[in-house]
């Protein structure tokens, strides 16, 4: 589905930036997308989405942190012993 619309979406573009219809046409394709993009059906999917997006964030955020954190202490304890006067790690 999202391949569909990012392949409509490019192709829309293309054409935009590749036609030499000239302003009139601009107007006419960027009035339907326009209008396609605040169709309540549109607008109802991608609240779904932003809806399914945000929980998952949500959700993993905890994981995310932790594994930031635990990598975060790895570093910071090899730089303290280099302070020491250990020779630094190669990374």
């Amino acid at each position: 589905m999202a391949g569909r619309i990012f392949f409509v979406a490019g192709a829309a573009v293309g054409y935009v930036l590749g036609a030499r219809a000239g302003r009139r046409r601009y107007d006419q394709i960027k009035s339907a997308a326009d209008r396609l993009w605040n169709d309540r059906n549109v607008q109802k999917g991608v609240n779904e989405v932003v809806g399914t997006v945000q929980g998952f964030v949500k959700e993993k955020a905890p994981e995310v942190q932790d594994a930031v954190v635990g990598q975060a202490k790895k570093v910071v304890s090899k730089v303290k012993r280099t302070d020491d006067g250990e020779p630094s790690p190669s990374i």
